[in-house]
Parts: C-alpha cells; structure tokens; sequence
C-alpha cells in the first residue's frame, strides 16, 4: 500500500554490482525503499546526514573513508541512523571494534543472500544480528581466551547483577547506546552510564564485546 511508511535504506559498498544486486533485493520487498547509495566512505557520510535514512548498510573496504570510520561519524553525528555491516571479512577485531562502537548488525557477504534480510529485521527490532558463524567465532573465542586468561569471570554468574543491571546488559548487548537505553528506561544518561560501569566492574569485563560475548554464554541474548 502507498500510504504505508516505508523503512528507508542507504547502501555504502563500492562496487556498484554489488549495490544494483543489494537494490534489486531489497525493493521486492514493500516495506523497503533504497533511498540512496554510494561508492566511498566519505560520500556516504555526507549523503547519510543529508538523507537521514532508517539503516544503512555499510561495507567495511571502501575508498577515502572505510566503513569502521564511517560507522565511527554516523554514532558521533546521526546516532538514529541503524547501521549494519556487510562485509566479506570475518575478523574477530573488526567484529570487536564495530560491536564496541555500538553497530547493529554484521553480516558475511558470502551469506547475504539468506541473512540480509533477517539481519535488517533484527536490527530495526533494536536487535543484534551477527551471521552464525561470527557469533560461533565469537563464543569459541570467549570460551578458550576467557578460560585461560580470568577463568573466576567465565565462572560469574548473572545472578550477581540487580534485577535492573540484568535489564540493562541485554540491552547493551543489543548495540543499544547509554541514550536510548535511559529514553527506554526513563532514567538519565548519568544514571545507565553508573549502571553500565557496575555491570563491568561485577563482571571482570572491560571491553562491550567481551559483554557481548557473556550475554551470548549466559543465553541473555540469542546469537541470531
């Protein structure tokens, strides 16, 4: 129906092939308008803050601006702007820093045929999409480094967090940002920022992925 609103989608890869392919996919679908799209990061950037789409889908290998930079501006400058990545590496620290810097979603372009479209509704859910086999990676990663390097905190249970604490690192793991989770909660920035440093500290956690990583050990969050 025309009267309906649309989600409105941004591509950013530079190989127009690629984009034309992603297009043609994603305007089958009538809840979905491509409304713009770029060949370089630094493009993107400009278009997106001009066009203030619902989600942009983000290469990581782009020229003038890679997508973790262009991801890094979108968070600082137009943080409503969902942002998924589609990428062809599988790269753990990729993964860690996007995930850190509060991305949605990440999914292997090998795998975008069958996940791309899961992935944009998990992420306009205000979920996290990972394609299973980062977030396989990601757990066997936490299971071996966690029980080498700190086994008490693999041990911890969630058990230990308020009711409210637990609340909150489900929405952290989700890529939510310390703004949207005080809108949700009614509580002030000031107050999930306590909240979020308590977490950590309780659970010997130091980095969002490593959070990421427990939620998904502790069934808190579900890797698809």
């Amino acid at each position: 129906m025309s009267d309906v609103k649309k989600t409105r989608i941004f591509l950013a890869d530079d190989h127009a092939i690629l984009r034309e392919g992603l297009r043609y996919i994603l305007e089958t679908i009538d809840e979905y308008k491509v409304v713009g799209e770029s060949g370089d990061g630094y493009n993107a950037l400009n278009k997106i803050k001009e066009l203030i789409p619902d989600i942009a889908v983000v290469d990581i290998s782009m020229p003038r601006m890679s997508g973790i930079e262009l991801a890094e501006q979108l968070r600082d400058q137009v943080p409503n702007v969902k942002i998924l990545i589609l990428s062809r590496h599988d790269d753990e620290e990729y993964v860690n820093k996007l995930l850190q810097i509060g991305v949605k979603g990440y999914v292997l372009k090998d795998h975008a045929g069958e996940n791309l479209l899961w992935a944009i509704r998990s992420v306009l859910r205000g979920e996290v999409y990972l394609s299973p086999s980062i977030s396989q990676k990601l757990i066997d990663s936490y299971i071996q480094t966690g029980s080498s390097s700190d086994s008490q905190t693999n041990e911890i249970s969630p058990s230990i967090l308020s009711p409210r604490e637990r609340e909150i690192i489900v929405y952290i793991a989700n890529g939510m940002s310390n703004k949207e989770i005080s809108s949700l909660l009614f509580i002030s920035d000031k107050t999930v920022k306590a909240h979020r440093a308590n977490i950590m500290q309780k659970l010997r956690l130091h980095k969002a992925a490593e959070l990421v990583q427990y939620a998904l050990k502790f069934g808190m969050i579900k890797p698809d």
